[in-house]
């Protein structure tokens, strides 16, 4: 039997929902552990799952009788009654943040039902994770440890941020990883001062602060990690920075549990900031998972209660245009009494030498 489709059922059943068309990849991939491309139906009789010919005997190979999932080729559905499956029902679920209008149309042409907004049903069930997930995330965690730890003993000098962000995922795949879980970020210098910085031919140099904000897949399942070095020197002016936003996590590492109060939390770390004269420039963190963004988001928008065995990443940052940034994140797992940190190298200041 599959556990999550017989929980999604029973959700239709107590929303009046008669079904649900799922197009979102991920979604799919947390339902029924294919990575393929195609679209999963929860139809009143059965469980449908339509791909193409590039991808059937791929999906027949993977889905067991204990799937209750059957996969068709998309060219053969005129052999199958594939537009009366929803006939004489009503209300059908659609993925509303992720369906295109063309899509919506589409579905509406085929099946002929209302189609309902779901309100990210999946997405808030994927918050909580399952042991097995769990140790997925801890593998993946491992792997990215690793892979900092291994760039900072062996960045040289004349190397610019695209080639240490190549030896990063080099050294990542070689070491079990599927693939990185989002494009690395390594920026020098002046460079840190944008978030989300895109490597560049910018050569490391004496006296930068270096930002890493690196991850990777594992068996599909993220990680998150961010830290800085400094090459050869430690300035005042980053120091001060630094253990501003190392204090910071540590607060909300300690704060976030099972039964707080996302909102509040961030709230206090607000007031922290202002006092500092310091500007937001994004979130506190989000959750962790088959998505390397996924819920919760961990801002102070909404009132939302942690849950035990929730991932989440905690990454406050602090930017200075035009000079330097600092952001520190690790992966936590929730637990009853406090965020178990699950990234584990090391965030002491670091200085690195040159050879």
């Amino acid at each position: 039997m599959n556990v999550k489709i017989k929980w999604l059922r029973d959700q239709l059943s107590s929303l009046k929902m008669d079904g649900m068309i799922i197009t979102n990849p991920v979604n799919i991939m947390y339902l029924t552990g294919l990575s393929e491309e195609g679209t999963l139906i929860i139809a009143p009789k059965e469980n449908i799952f339509v791909t193409d010919s590039r991808y059937i005997e791929s999906v027949n190979r993977k889905l067991t009788i204990a799937d209750e999932i059957v996969a068709y080729d998309s060219r053969d559905l005129d052999k199958y009654d594939y537009e009366n499956i929803f006939l004489l029902r009503e209300n059908v679920g659609f993925e509303e943040n992720y369906v295109t209008y063309e899509n919506y149309k589409k579905f509406l042409h085929t099946y002929q039902v209302n189609l309902v907004e779901t309100e990210g049903i999946i997405e808030n069930q994927r918050i909580v994770k399952e042991k097995e997930e769990i140790e997925l995330i801890k593998k993946a965690c491992e792997i990215t440890d690793e892979a900092y730890e291994y760039i900072i003993r062996n960045i040289k000098e004349g190397m610019t941020e695209k080639e240490v962000a190549f030896e990063i995922e080099k050294y990542m795949i070689k070491n079990g990883a599927d693939s990185l879980a989002f494009d690395s970020i390594v920026a020098f210098g002046e460079n840190t001062s944008m978030p989300h910085a895109v490597p560049t031919d910018r050569v490391i140099q004496k006296g930068d602060i270096v930002q890493f904000d690196i991850g990777c897949k594992y068996k599909g399942y993220c990680s998150d990690l961010s830290r800085v070095v400094f090459v050869e020197e430690m300035k005042e002016e980053y120091k001060e920075v630094y253990d501003f936003i190392l204090e910071e996590q540590k607060r909300m590492s300690e704060y976030l549990k099972e039964g707080s109060n996302i909102k509040t939390v961030v709230k206090d770390r607000e007031t922290d900031y202002k006092l500092k004269n310091y500007k937001i420039m994004h979130a506190f963190g989000h959750g962790v998972g088959l998505d390397i963004h996924e819920l919760p988001v961990i801002n102070a928008k909404k009132d939302n209660i942690l849950k035990e065995n929730a991932i989440i990443a905690i990454e406050p940052g602090v930017y200075i245009p035009e000079k330097f940034g600092i952001r520190i994140e690790d992966t936590y797992l929730v637990t009853k009494t406090k965020c178990e940190n699950i990234t584990k190298c090391k965030k002491d200041c670091t200085v690195i030498k040159l050879d």
